[in-house]
């Protein structure tokens, strides 16, 4: 039997290695100085501003946010952002971004690094690629909600369309309400909570990963099963939902825990009679 050597291999992650590019090492522990972008601007989070979208278009505001960056200011308020698409997008940098409002589509897609609170809603795509940083939203949240997510935490406070999770590949992802269907479709890596109820084909083909729900699930996806929740699953649960003041409605021993069956692992080997077994 393989021997455990971290925390995370003892609640069922990273039984296996992903191959390939993916699996590049781009930053080492030893050189902290290539911890940021070498143009990533130096910002002081006690210097801030406030701008306003109001009469402001999205590619306009976002130079108005690197502007603001390469001023030095660490914490930037964005007030009247009309739920316009595409904003906060493509920041590589340390910074306290708060939206006063809701956003559209993509809102904070392809970051790298940003803490970001929306007071508001957001629509299809919140955070998709993200890659480090945290984004809290305070009511709901759309469809594809943290669409092949690679790093951080990802927060709705509220309830999330159906699709969470698509093609995880790392980070954290919580809501703090009820999710819709196909939530950690093709989920590769990371972990998922929800603590209200979940729709049908949860989990539905994924590969690797953690769904934790706290309410009742509709119905499982393929290669989805119910895996086994320990003490040190529940004390992770209970120091992540602390740090957003969230909490399970019964509890954290009414969170169940589920994983991939790896049944599909060498799905394209599988000669078509198999397949038909396998689904």
């Amino acid at each position: 039997m393989e021997s455990v050597t971290s925390n995370s291999q003892a609640m069922g992650l990273h039984d296996e290695k992903l191959t390939g590019r993916t699996q590049q090492l781009f930053f080492s522990p030893s050189e902290e100085e290539n911890f940021v972008y070498p143009w990533a601007h130096e910002v002081d989070f006690d210097k801030s501003t406030t701008l306003d979208a109001s009469d402001v278009d999205v590619t306009a505001l976002n130079i108005q946010i690197r502007e603001a960056m390469a001023a030095g200011c660490g914490s930037i308020t964005i007030k009247n952002p009309g739920a316009q698409h595409g904003l906060g997008v493509g920041i590589l940098n340390r910074l306290n971004l708060r939206f006063e409002g809701s956003l559209g589509y993509f809102a904070c897609g392809l970051i790298d690094g940003p803490n970001v609170t929306i007071t508001g809603r957001v629509g299809w795509s919140c955070a998709e690629n993200m890659m480090a940083g945290r984004v809290v939203i305070e009511k709901n949240a759309g469809s594809l909600f943290g669409a092949a997510i690679r790093g951080g935490d990802l927060v709705c406070k509220g309830d999330a369309g159906a699709r969470v999770g698509i093609d995880q590949k790392g980070g954290t992802i919580i809501v703090g309400g009820n999710a819709g269907a196909f939530c950690g479709f093709m989920m590769q890596r990371g972990r998922m909570i929800i603590l209200g109820d979940a729709g049908e084909n949860l989990g539905d083909s994924m590969y690797d990963g953690t769904i934790y729900v706290a309410g009742e699930v509709e119905s499982l996806g393929v290669d989805c099963v119910p895996g086994s929740i320990s003490k040190l699953d529940q004390d992770w649960l209970q120091g992540k939902l602390d740090q957003y003041g969230l909490k399970a409605p019964g509890g954290i021993g009414s969170i169940k825990k589920y994983v991939s069956g790896k049944q599909l692992w060498n799905y394209d080997n599988l000669e078509p009679s198999e397949k038909k077994i396998v689904l």
